[in-house]
């Protein structure tokens, strides 16, 4: 069952969304697996199972790479919990757990729409714990761009496998 995220939680919101030119099938098997995740978010290196069972609420994993940039130049880590994930609706969220990156806390949801012609319309919204010294629109913003330059992969890593 999906979960709708509450607004006004005093959390900040963001979202980012795009068209990719692949059926929302296609689309679906390759955002929804994490061993697929480093083919379409290319900050990631590595995405490891830690608990449960992949695509199961409760399943946990770690993601690391450099999506966030860090002083010491080491790589970003952060520890996921799936949320929910319909298949049906082609749709998931995952909370940060814990992270380096100062994140803890925030969720991340994702939904594909059949925008018609073997092409679809992703959907990825996100709210983040207010961090202490930072501005609301640049986090939003960098969030938001991170997020479309992935949503962008998508083809690309699809068409890959072909």
């Amino acid at each position: 069952m999906e979960q709708a995220l509450q607004v006004g939680n005093g959390k900040w919101h963001g979202k980012a969304g795009g068209i990719v030119d692949a059926p929302i099938n296609k689309v679906w098997e390759m955002v929804s697996q994490t061993k697929r995740l480093h083919e379409w978010m290319p900050m990631v290196e590595r995405c490891t199972d830690l608990d449960g069972d992949e695509g199961v609420p409760g399943y946990i994993r770690l993601v690391s790479g450099f999506m966030f940039p860090q002083q010491d130049g080491e790589r970003s880590w952060i520890k996921e919990k799936l949320v929910f994930m319909n298949s049906s609706s082609h749709s998931f969220a995952y909370t940060m757990e814990a992270s380096n990156v100062g994140l803890d806390g925030s969720v991340n949801s994702l939904k594909l729409v059949d925008y018609g012609d073997d092409s679809t319309l992703v959907d990825w919204s996100f709210e983040i714990n207010p961090v202490e010294g930072a501005c609301e629109d640049s986090i939003i913003d960098y969030l938001g761009f991170l997020y479309k330059s992935c949503i962008n992969k998508i083809k690309g890593a699809i068409e890959a496998l072909d």
